[in-house]
């Protein structure tokens, strides 16, 4: 697969015992990788040996720092460089379980640096029959910036996958991409403008309710189909006038970050082995479960994996 993950960043993850805004704070734990949704889905494919090229943005100093913490990870990168310096990210884990992210926005992209990047995709795509869009766009990318990747990976007959929230999505659902994979709060917001930035808890019946009736929107929008994903819940799938759901594994938590983009990652690994649409949703969902029992976002035990998957419920209609 081709990963485009254009926004990269330093992920800083710090454990706590307790986050008290207002107060000075001592961290007794930190892990500083490179981050970004694109490295964590590129993370995902390597555990599942599926060859994967990310293609991703590279400011400054310090994109060439990440691109070596990258390449360190094994992981192959396609750099665009581009002037400024690289966003960073602060993943704070309390001991209650709670998780803050604190997301830079990384820096404006000058005149011509959009073209550049994709052209970087394109040449990746020859050899390649899935893309996925994953994650935002720095400042000064063009609205459409994920439509124009999924018209892009049309003429190379590579399926499209988006993994975006706001206008990136919107622009995306104007190309018709094959799959559109939003959690349920970016779904609802562009949806129906709901300001929240998470799923949090509810009626379990209200979430899936909620899931399934975005899922369906996001068809009629444009997309081929789509999944709408809920935190623990589950994730709810519509393709045509079909809408399916599809329950979580029940796992422990460690770390939540990243099991979006664990899900897009077995999903697009399974479509690219040529896999259905509904089986290829089931292989993200176990994906996904196996990664939050990790400590670090996009990592993944496969043998878990597929232990989750051989155990997973199927999926019923919503």
């Amino acid at each position: 697969m081709v990963i485009a993950g254009p926004n990269l960043t330093i992920d800083r993850t710090l454990d706590i015992e307790e986050l008290r805004p207002g107060e000075v704070l001592r961290f007794h734990g930190v892990a500083i990788t490179p981050g970004g949704k694109g490295v964590n889905v590129a993370r995902v494919a390597q555990a599942l040996r599926a060859p994967a090229v990310l293609v991703g943005f590279t400011p400054g100093r310090t994109g060439t720092a990440a691109a070596e913490l990258i390449a360190d990870e094994g992981l192959e990168l396609r750099p665009v460089p581009v002037g400024g310096e690289l966003r960073s990210t602060a993943v704070v884990l309390e001991r209650s379980g709670r998780v803050t992210v604190m997301n830079e926005p990384g820096p404006p992209l000058a005149a011509g640096d959009w073209e550049r990047y994709e052209a970087a995709v394109a040449d990746a795509l020859h050899d390649h029959a899935v893309l996925v869009c994953s994650g935002s766009a720095p400042p000064g990318a063009p609205r459409d910036a994920y439509g124009r990747l999924v018209a892009l990976a049309a003429r190379y007959e590579a399926a499209g996958i988006v993994d975006a929230g706001g206008e990136l999505l919107a622009g995306a659902l104007e190309r018709s991409p094959d799959v559109v994979a939003p959690n349920l709060a970016e779904a609802e917001r562009l949806l129906s403008g709901r300001p929240d930035e998470t799923v949090r808890a509810g009626d379990p019946g209200e979430v899936r309710a909620r899931a399934a009736a975005a899922a369906a929107a996001l068809v009629r929008r444009g997309a081929r189909a789509a999944v709408v994903t809920a935190a623990e819940a589950g994730a709810a799938m519509a393709a045509g006038e079909t809408v399916s759901w599809h329950a979580a594994p029940a796992v422990s938590v460690r770390n939540p970050i990243g099991a979006g983009d664990a899900l897009v990652g077995g999903l697009a690994r399974a479509l690219e082995r040529g896999e259905p649409l509904e089986d290829a949703v089931a292989a993200g969902m176990a994906t996904a479960a196996a990664s939050v029992e990790t400590a670090k976002a996009g990592a993944i035990d496969p043998a878990r994996a597929a232990e989750l998957a051989a155990g997973a419920a199927s999926p019923e209609p919503a």
